[in-house]
């Protein structure tokens, strides 16, 4: 039996259990204490208990149906809206909205019902952008180790054939091949982080590092690499004194090497020029790297930390690449408590700028007593 159908009998029995009571009591009264009967009475009074009788029944019927009313309202009108959204549920529909007011229990258990429903859509929206990123992903990482893939094979096809005569030439194709082999390593290796990435279980070994020591050795390393590319080097050091930040050497490196590696990607000048410079931003320090490519567009700019977007649609070899590079360096610099942003021109070139937090020693003290703090109230 439904509960709106067991609501009205009930409600009928509110209206007909106190007449029948009320029936029975006027009858054993009439027949225990001898009180004259309806018809004995005199006709006026006939009249009023009949008037009363009459009001007495008006009042429990309105009464009735306006309990019932209001109990339909306020719990079955609420569960048939609460059964229709789960059936909808049920159907896979989580578009629609369930509209509740009230404070009581079941207006509060419909408000956790939408909130579920809410929370469902965003994860069903997470995980259709998710399926849509990796089938990116794959589509991406098959197109750019096809090319390699193709050049080795291309190249092995030759020194089978003979065609890698004298030895000058067989060092060029064994070099080809070598170099087409540490393209596809590289783009496993960020397979590879990405796939961590997307789980947070970067491996980071956090030490104090001196700014001016790290980043004067990265550039020193880079100025030869860049060199060999027939790209210009310049590092400016503006810090105005000696500064330590807590950070993974080696992920930082990442960083580094991921912008100037996107970097090469896109320059297309003849004489390339990148700058690495060193400023004060308060209690942090700003990293600049900069180039002459060619530049970012107005509208492509707010999404190039973005996982798989590309500014250039073909796809091309001079450009390949996985797409998540840029993602990769966003994701370390926000774990670091830094941010990253970027500014650019068309044709004159971008800057990626990121920022990271001093060391000062009295605020980590004061952070590890803290810390110590909490742990002895938890003890207790």
């Amino acid at each position: 039996m439904k509960l709106q159908t067991k609501i009205i009998l009930a409600f009928l029995a509110v209206i007909l259990m106190p007449l029948a009571l009320m029936g029975i009591s006027l009858l054993l009264m009439g027949r225990f204490m001898h009180l004259p009967s309806l018809s004995q009475l005199d006709p006026a009074y006939q009249e009023i208990l009949s008037q009363v009788a009459v009001m007495i029944i008006l009042v429990l019927v309105i009464t009735a149906v306006l309990l019932t009313s209001w109990l339909y309202n306020s719990i079955v009108k609420p569960i048939a809206t609460l059964q229709k959204a789960t059936r909808a549920i049920k159907d896979g529909d989580l578009d629609f909205s369930l509209q509740v007011t009230g404070a009581d229990e079941i207006s509060e258990l419909c408000q956790d019902f939408e909130a579920m429903r809410v929370r469902l859509r965003q994860t069903q929206e997470e995980k259709i952008q998710y399926d849509r990123e990796n089938k990116v992903l794959i589509s991406n990482i098959s197109h750019d180790l096809k090319t390699p893939l193709t050049a080795v094979k291309g190249y092995c096809e030759g020194i089978l054939d003979g065609v890698a005569a004298s030895p000058e030439r067989m060092t060029k194709y064994i070099h080809t091949i070598y170099n087409k082999a540490c393209d596809m390593e590289k783009l496993l290796d960020e397979l590879t982080l990405y796939s961590k990435i997307d789980t947070n279980r970067i491996p980071y070994n956090f030490t104090r590092i001196s700014v001016k020591d790290y980043f004067a050795d990265c550039a020193e390393e880079l100025a030869m690499e860049l060199e060999s590319r027939g790209i210009e080097l310049t590092y400016s050091d503006l810090l105005e004194e000696k500064a330590e930040i807590i950070g993974d050497a080696e992920q930082l490196k990442r960083v580094v090497n991921n912008i100037i590696s996107n970097s090469i990607k896109y320059m297309d000048k003849k004489q390339g020029i990148m700058s690495l410079r060193l400023r004060d931003d308060g209690d942090f320090v700003r990293v600049e790297i900069e180039d002459n490519g060619k530049g970012i567009g107005a509208k492509d700019l707010p999404y190039i930390f973005d996982r798989f977007y590309r500014t250039d649609s073909s796809r091309n070899s001079a450009t390949g690449g996985s797409g998540i590079g840029l993602s990769i360096v966003k994701k370390i610099i926000e774990d670091h408590g830094g941010r990253i942003w970027a500014t650019s021109l068309e044709g004159t070139g971008t800057t990626i700028h990121f920022v990271l937090r001093k060391y000062q020693e009295k605020q980590e003290e004061e952070h590890e007593q803290n810390s110590d703090r909490g742990r002895r109230r938890e003890h207790r």
